[in-house]
């Protein structure tokens, strides 16, 4: 099998890029990887309590089971262009894999609170570096001109991935025991240890790469301190916690320094915050930072709607959600190739729409028929608006750009998903301390999601004018022989 591979990439070498039918085995083993680390996103934190009960620890010590492994997520991604630099695409996934596979066999094995903390932290680092890595290997295996086929397969575990956590992670707090949460990681990741060396493409890493020590030390504590700000802002108080608002500040200002770092040393920094210039690149970040108030915001919703106003048990309401999957896949499969046809502002800017008119019916307490068809409606446009603008954002982007640039786009998702979950939550919870029924309180969050929809609908009218993602105003940058 290895030889095999090893031809077919002689044969596209002239090209810098691989086969079609290469394309699709590397996508598949990528979408792999992907999945299974954001699978694990939801699937323990919808067992957040049963964990909080089996340790007898408090609500507090127990999120610690989340936050760490946030962090821990946040802090490798600056580290993940580098790496992919430096060893290579294929040696630096397969580190990740393996350090994820790792983490989970010591979370499944953890007979303490203590222990399973640690181990999530080491189980988020191998997961941090995952999903850029993964975009890095990818846009670059497909080049310009498949450069929505290659998102698609990165994108799409995204989507799916968290959605049916809840079901998966309900199941087996249900029918097994809570050690499985993290067991069910294991046969996955060796898998992928198995067919990634077969399947991925091999390109040498540059041995006389410098790390960049500085710009780390200003880029990593900066990512984190945000997202623990973020994370701490979720209770009564909001941002304005001691917890939140310190965090934050510092983290702020620690990427401001890095910014400075980064223009005055463009080509040794850890990310080139030049990237974020460009109308296509920085325009793509920017509503895929604004998607965490809609998007992101809709996700952290509705179980807890389903759970608090409707009563559903966490077996049903993952059940429930798995309608927002389809939605998902229905683009993918009948939606996605004529969409590359249109405007990408219009399909984004439709993809945005589509997401806050399925909030719509929530805000209303409509019917469970109205709900399923509005979360059908919501997978259709988390899908709309994610993959062009993934498309977008990569489609510029030289090929020795792409790992600091995955990286840098990785930054944007992992803090502006959790940003604006955190200013939704604090929205519910002002409202669910004053609001007489929760129904109330639910319903005026989602009136906000509809309301700050309009962030991403107005930016996505910026986005350079060209078909599929793919903007007509900058010029395609590809390898020096694919241009």
């Amino acid at each position: 099998m290895s030889k095999m591979v090893d031809v077919d990439d002689a044969r596209a070498v002239g090209s810098g890029l691989v086969t079609d039918n290469r394309l699709t085995l590397i996508s598949a083993v990528l979408a792999l990887g992907a999945f299974v680390t954001l699978l694990d996103t939801t699937i323990v934190n919808i067992a957040l309590d049963h964990l909080r009960l089996t340790f007898g620890a408090s609500v507090s010590q127990t999120q610690w089971v989340s936050t760490g492994y946030l962090l821990a997520f946040v802090s490798v991604i600056p580290l993940s262009g580098w790496l992919s630099e430096r060893f290579g695409g294929r040696n630096a996934w397969l580190l990740a894999i393996g350090v994820f596979g790792a983490g989970s066999l010591l979370c499944g094995l953890a007979g303490s609170l203590d222990q399973l903390i640690v181990a999530r932290v080491l189980q988020g680092a191998g997961g941090g570096m995952v999903m850029p890595v993964t975009m890095s290997i990818a846009t670059r295996a497909a080049g310009p001109e498949r450069l929505g086929k290659a998102t698609a397969a990165v994108a799409l575990p995204g989507l799916l991935g968290p959605m049916l956590g809840n079901v998966l992670g309900g199941a087996i707090v249900e029918s097994l025991s809570w050690h499985w949460l993290f067991f069910v990681n294991v046969p996955v990741c060796l898998v992928a240890l198995v067919v990634g060396p077969m399947m991925l493409p091999t390109e040498p890493g540059h041995r006389g790469h410098r790390f960049d020590l500085p710009g780390f030390l200003l880029l990593t504590p900066g990512v984190v301190a945000v997202a623990l700000g973020i994370s701490q802002a979720t209770g009564d108080q909001g941002f304005a916690a001691n917890g939140a608002w310190g965090p934050l500040v510092v983290g702020v200002a620690l990427l401001a320094v890095f910014v400075t770092y980064s223009l005055r040393a463009p080509g040794a920094a850890i990310v080139d915050v030049r990237l974020f210039a460009r109308p296509s690149f920085g325009i793509g970040s920017v509503i895929t930072f604004a998607g965490g108030f809609s998007t992101y915001a809709l996700s952290f919703l509705l179980p807890l709607y389903y759970q608090q106003v409707r009563g559903e048990s966490v077996m049903h309401t993952g059940v429930l959600l798995i309608t927002q999957g389809l939605g998902t896949i229905f683009f993918v499969l009948v939606v996605r190739v004529p969409a590359q046809r249109l405007d990408g502002r219009f399909v984004v800017a439709g993809g945005v729409l589509l997401t806050a008119l399925g909030a719509v019916p929530f805000a209303l307490a409509a019917s469970t028929p109205w709900l399923l068809a509005a979360q059908f409606a919501q997978g259709l446009g988390f899908a709309a608006t994610t993959f062009p603008v993934m498309e977008l954002a990569f489609s510029n982007l030289s090929h020795a750009e792409i790992p600091r640039g995955s990286a840098a786009f990785s930054v944007v998702q992992r803090v502006g998903a959790p940003f604006g979950v955190a200013v939704v939550a604090v929205i519910l919870q002002r409202l669910l301390n004053n609001a007489t029924a929760p129904v109330d309180a639910f319903a005026t969050t989602f009136w906000w999601i509809v309301g700050l929809s309009a962030v991403p609908l107005v930016l996505s009218f910026f986005i350079p004018s060209g078909r599929g993602g793919k903007p007509l105003t900058e010029p395609v940058v590809g390898p020096p022989a694919a241009r």
